[in-house]
């Protein structure tokens, strides 16, 4: 009789193990500086080979409206990375210890002491995930970055394999392999980030070949024109129009090979330098990819691809990551998993930020209750194709208030304020009827020799034309409500005070005193 009972406990036991369903694995692949229109899945005249991030468009879903929400800070990348690791809105994020960029990082109610403890790692932690991060130092968070089992870290923008992307990729790898030689079992979740195509773009010497670029060094000089290097971006502009707080200070004047210049010789050797370094990356998540399926675990795992903010590289006349436009203020998005419709796409209107929580639900975990994202399951689910109507985007790196944008359906504005130059200048666009944002230098001949483009005569900033009053009362009335929602501590000049205190910030970050040798 007891035999009996053992046995059927046995079978009993062995359906359960059958029927339980595994937990999903992750791979969250996060580059350094990538415009969405430097990929053809968003740009069809883009000659950027990608095979592999291609490969994963195709098997997976394509986010066209996806979004870094902004920052308060020049280092787009911190505010940034912290919205990922956290889940909260921009103005609700911790900075780096002892500098206060963002005037509320000391109020509790709106940044909670104890964040950290409800940060991607964390939470994962808990669950009983193994958790894993290769990714560039700095510019992060670091409480929550400590918090991951395994850890490789290293800033790595160089020309060689052990100087560039191969080295992140080489940690995700022998991560990999040992799992595999232990037998571990348990689920994963891979933070796997690069420290390019960030500058100073040091390409491998056999993929700059390919894109007729050169590691340019010389501030003397132009580097030399090639028939290899990609065409100038379409809506390239040798100068913008006005300066907007931020056109004389690091991104914009000090990258090297780069510096003030916006010449289309040099704007398409950096294009070069840029597709040189993404290609290295594609080649990289080609190697993780065809680990996981090597190892069955491919078709468990849920792969998301995505940069923590655009880059301009010429367009507009700008160069870097401080500014509002679609170029620079979105990202590229694409998710890759079980139950995930091959080769679907859709507008998302996703912040970064809305990866906790959707990375928990689709882990079944609950979502930390100090996450403001929003989980977009059901559109990977294709049961809806955006989580939310109206997006808002912030950056007062370069004086403040700085900008502001908001975009709902087919319109978006930004607004441009800052004490540094007394600049007060508005855009609207419409997006449907003009995606690159022309603006009216963008008519002039000689940039549409350069081009090779015609814009069309309505595909222009359309804030001072009396037919389009009406939406830009809308969209102004608009940007201020999400202000108000998002604990916004600036108003613009025509918008009412509020009330508000005067921010008190602090830029410089206290180093310990150095011990005198006696």
């Amino acid at each position: 009789m007891m035999t009996k009972i053992c046995s059927l406990l046995v079978f009993f036991f062995l359906i359960l193990s059958v029927g339980a369903k595994k937990k999903p694995n992750f791979l969250f692949i996060i580059v350094d500086d990538q415009s969405p229109l430097d990929l053809r899945i968003y740009n069809s005249l883009s000659t950027l080979d990608t095979p592999n991030i291609e490969r994963l468009a195709k098997e997976g879903m394509v986010f066209d409206r996806a979004f870094h929400m902004g920052a308060w800070v020049g280092g787009v990348c911190t505010p940034s990375r912290h919205m990922v690791m956290s889940g909260r809105t921009v103005w609700h994020i911790p900075d780096k210890p002892g500098r206060v960029m963002n005037p509320h990082v000391n109020d509790p109610k709106r940044v909670p002491p104890d964040l950290v403890q409800y940060s991607l790692p964390a939470v994962f932690n808990a669950a009983g995930y193994d958790t894993m991060r290769t990714c560039k130092n700095g510019n992060s968070y670091e409480a929550a970055n400590k918090l991951f089992t395994v850890r490789h870290d290293g800033t790595r923008r160089g020309g060689t394999d052990e100087k560039g992307s191969h080295w992140h990729g080489e940690q995700v790898m022998n991560y990999l392999s040992d799992r595999e030689q232990s037998m571990d079992t348990d689920p994963f979740l891979i933070y796997y980030g690069f420290s390019h195509p960030h500058d100073v773009r040091d390409g491998k010497p056999e993929l700059l070949k390919k894109y007729g670029a050169i590691n340019h060094t010389d501030r003397n000089r132009l580097p030399s024109a090639h028939p290899k290097q990609p065409r100038l971006p379409v809506n390239w502009l040798p100068a913008h129009p006005f300066d907007h707080g931020h056109t004389s200070v690091r991104d914009e004047v000090a990258v090297k090979g780069v510096w003030q210049n916006r010449d289309e010789v040099t704007i398409r050797n950096e294009m070069g330098r840029e597709y040189a370094c993404s290609e290295n990356i594609d080649i990289q998540v080609g190697r993780v990819l065809d680990k996981l399926e090597e190892m069955g675990e491919l078709k468990n795992t849920y792969i998301i691809y995505t940069a923590d903010h655009g880059m301009a590289i010429g367009r507009h006349g700008l160069q870097g990551k401080q500014n509002l436009y679609d170029h620079t203020w979105r990202v590229p998005f694409i998710v890759k998993g079980p139950g995930i419709k091959s080769g679907s796409r859709v507008p998302g209107n996703i912040y970064l930020l809305d990866v906790l929580a959707s990375l928990c639900d689709l882990a079944n975990i609950e979502v930390p209750a100090t996450s403001e994202g929003l989980t977009f399951m059901s559109i990977l689910m294709g049961k809806k194709d955006q989580v939310r109507e109206t997006v808002y985007g912030v950056y007062c790196g370069g004086g403040r208030p700085g900008m502001r944008s908001v975009q709902r359906g087919d319109w978006k504005l930004i607004k441009y304020e800052t004490s540094k130059t007394g600049e007060k200048y508005t855009q609207l666009f419409n997006l449907k009827e003009n995606p690159l944002e022309f603006i009216n230098e963008h008519h002039n001949p000689d940039v549409i020799a350069s081009i090779g483009i015609k814009p069309k005569k309505y595909q222009v900033n359309l804030a001072y034309a009396s037919k389009h009053s009406s939406e830009l009362k809308e969209m102004e009335a608009l940007l201020l409500k999400q202000m108000r929602e998002h604990d916004d501590p600036y108003r613009f000049w025509n918008q009412p005070s509020d009330g508000l205190a005067e921010p008190v910030l602090n830029e410089k970050i206290a180093k310990p005193a150095k011990k005198r040798k006696k």
